[in-house]
């Protein structure tokens, strides 16, 4: 991967590269792009960017009386994209035209901003999400005219209702099952194999997860906000083209099916000094999890602000759907060293290791904002740890067993049922997140979801007249 513009222009060359994608993401989350001829890249224009955006056609961006935008392009994304012929990839930073400075809605702004605010504080976070997703053969919507039908069919090779093979996966079986059982495998072998190649990536794992219909897993080896962020988006890229190549649908919905485990986005995140040669969450003389003070309050300070965080990391409707007892997601706030029942654990398959302590944040889908997201959880345990804010006694024991009294008594709070809940709680406790997020991005964010939820709560559910035709 280059490292500066000359050895992106290099790149370029070498490559014989004719076409250049460059990419930015919406404020929902959602990978956009423009396609312009390689023989426009210099230097100069590494700095200058591109003027080449319409910001009142973005979700998000702007309106149509301030609508030109540039891009700028970041070298140490430019990749090759392996499955169009002489085309490359690079991610951009979004500016404001008329040299009007950074657009403040870029949610890669807001990464940096996250890093620059870490850094004046003295530290240095690593993120690790891990990355959960469907891969069907075929989705059949009928959503066009609600009044003739609403529906949606999933067809999998895998699933129970569908299996032509014997190969079949039963509801909550699919957790890494060998091949033949496991047929999507040689799909994600592909994909990392492509993120390995070319996009520079370092694999850690992929597996089947827990549900039937192409449940599968890629995780990479971490790293720093912005690039993590980057990596995420790089990531579903490259998974949906490779499914289209195969004819299949990728899909990071959070919970496309009933009865069956939904997709989340376990975030690992570590703390570190400024200069990252000591992990500050990291104590070798804590018996319960070898956890400093110091991440007890990064814990605290997520736990705090667990509910408000709901609305970024677990950010669609569907989310919801996903976030409910049963299913392995997490829906009360508490934390633990490996309850996977609670909201946050700290891993501890080794002991004595300090590069591997962390925390692992399991409420986040991949539906969210990764930029936002990671941003958001920064500063929630960072204002934890300005605030030494005590997350409380660790809770061993299956939560979904608990009663009403005995969580009550533990002080174990539930996540929010809904969207508009989360919306609620994220307009009534965002202080942690104003020396990052500025005022124009959080309420442009909530209102587009209170569109959302506006909108799907006008159409009714197929589920609806089964259990109320009858009225």
């Amino acid at each position: 991967m280059p490292s500066n513009a000359i050895e992106a222009l290099k790149f370029l060359k070498e490559n014989q590269i004719q076409w250049v994608d460059l990419q930015f993401t919406d404020l929902p989350g959602r990978l956009q792009h423009i396609t312009i001829p390689a023989a426009d890249f210099t230097e100069e224009s590494f700095k200058t960017g591109f003027g080449k955006l319409d910001g009142s056609s973005i979700k998000g961006f702007t309106t149509i009386y301030e609508s030109d935008m540039v891009l700028q392009p970041i070298p140490e994304t430019m990749a090759l994209v392996p499955w169009s012929q002489g085309v490359a990839r690079v991610m951009t930073r979004v500016f404001w035209g008329g040299a009007r400075g950074r657009f403040e809605r870029d949610p890669r702004f807001i990464a940096e901003e996250a890093e620059r605010y870490q850094s004046e504080q003295g530290y240095l976070s690593y993120f690790g999400p891990e990355l959960e997703f469907f891969v069907f053969d075929k989705v059949e919507l009928n959503v066009a005219l609600p009044q003739s039908g609403t529906g949606y069919k999933i067809y999998a090779r895998e699933a129970p209702w569908q299996t032509t093979n014997g190969h079949l996966i039963r509801y909550k079986e699919g957790y890494y099952p060998a091949p033949p059982v496991d047929q999507l495998f040689d799909v994600r072998l592909e994909a990392i194999n492509v993120l390995t190649k070319y996009f520079g990536f370092i694999i850690e794992a992929t597996h089947h997860e827990v549900a039937t219909a192409g449940q599968g897993e890629i995780d990479f080896m971490f790293s720093t906000l912005a690039d993590t962020a980057d990596k995420v988006q790089t990531l579903k890229y490259v998974l949906k083209n490779v499914a289209a190549k195969h004819g299949m649908i990728a899909t990071f919905m959070p919970k496309p099916m009933f009865g069956d485990n939904g997709t989340g986005m376990h975030t690992h995140l570590s703390l570190w000094t400024k200069d990252g040669k000591k992990n500050l969450m990291y104590d070798p003389n804590d018996e319960y999890a070898e956890l400093s003070q110091f991440g007890r309050y990064a814990v605290g300070g997520i736990l705090a602000h667990a509910r408000a965080l709901s609305a970024i990391v677990s950010p669609t409707v569907n989310s919801y759907r996903r976030l409910v007892p049963g299913f392995e997601a997490p829906v009360y706030v508490a934390w633990s060293k490996g309850n996977r029942s609670a909201i946050i654990r700290i891993p501890s398959y080794y002991k004595g290791m300090e590069k591997a302590k962390r925390l692992e944040y399991r409420a986040p889908d991949p539906s969210c904002n990764p930029y936002l997201a990671f941003s958001a959880i920064l500063m929630a345990a960072m204002d934890g740890v300005n605030k030494k804010i005590d997350p409380g006694d660790p809770v061993d024991e299956n939560i979904y067993h608990l009663s009403p009294e005995k969580k009550k008594a533990l002080g174990i709070k539930d996540l929010p049922r809904s969207l508009d809940e989360a919306l609620d709680e994220l307009e009534s406790d965002n202080e942690f997140l104003k020396p990052v997020f500025n005022s124009s991005i959080l309420s442009t964010y909530i209102d587009l979801k209170r569109e959302e939820t506006k909108t799907l709560q006008m159409y009714p559910h197929p589920m609806e007249l089964y259990y109320y035709l009858d009225s």
